[in-house]
């Protein structure tokens, strides 16, 4: 058999996060907000656009992961008592969010020229109801939600990362994560040897933040997903389909 022009290929990944990198996490806050909003007014009677308003305030002014609590005192109500239903309200409603407009086209021609995947942090049946929102397995061939593995899995360990890369087919080397979140999104993927890039939007949660240490600094940064590759450039990757064996 003539093997003159035979060459083995291997395919390369782009890896997301979910939260604030595909899609904006404040529409999942405020989704998540106005269900509770909703659960108020028939709990209570209180007028759910007030509520909304109030809660929203909360959210501003108050201390992370006390906002239902600030709420009701403000109404002469037992937060002991009712915090945690209203959280359980905010975490099984069903999520009003939907992809970053910009990156939906992208990610139809990205599928054409890599392996796409998705690790994302989160209550598991939380990250599920956000993946079936955004319609996430139309664009994506392997999806790990770390919670799946157990919360001592959720980034930065390493776990999620070695299980996306084991359903994509593809080593670390030829893999690049996409995340938004210095604090964790890039220490795990690193250790591993994947390439790492940071979006940072300008409305993202995270925006803000600058890395900890050198362990958790990306080695790109882009500020709009129409520079991604530029930034896959820079890290080498000048094709989707490296050629890694020629047989003459």
């Amino acid at each position: 058999m003539n093997t003159g022009n035979l060459i083995t290929r291997r395919r390369k990944a782009i890896v997301f996060d979910l939260d604030d990198t595909l899609y904006p996490e404040r529409q999942y806050v405020l989704s998540g907000m106005s269900a509770v909003a909703a659960w108020a007014e028939r709990q209570w009677g209180t007028p759910r656009d007030q509520t909304l308003v109030e809660l929203e305030e909360e959210l501003r002014i108050g201390v992370a992961n006390r906002t239902f609590d600030g709420w009701l005192v403000r109404q002469g109500l037992e937060p002991a008592r009712w915090a945690p239903e209203m959280v359980r309200v905010y975490r099984e409603h069903t999520p009003e969010i939907a992809l970053f407009a910009d990156v939906v086209p992208l990610l139809w021609r990205w599928r054409r020229k890599y392996r796409l995947g998705v690790v994302t942090d989160g209550y598991l049946e939380v990250q599920q109801r956000k993946i079936a929102a955004c319609r996430l397995t139309e664009y994506f061939d392997a999806i790990v939600c770390s919670d799946e593995l157990g919360r001592d899995a959720w980034k930065p360990s390493t776990r999620p990362f070695l299980l996306v890369l084991e359903r994509l087919g593809v080593a670390a080397g030829d893999a690049v994560y996409v995340g938004d979140n210095p604090a964790k999104d890039f220490r795990g993927a690193k250790e591993l040897g994947m390439g790492t890039i940071r979006i940072r939007c300008p409305e993202g949660l995270h925006s803000h933040a600058e890395s900890a240490s050198c362990d958790d600094a990306p080695a790109a940064e882009i500020l709009q997903w129409s520079d991604l590759e530029d930034a896959l450039a820079a890290l080498g990757w000048t094709s989707a389909a490296t050629p890694v064996l020629q047989v003459e």
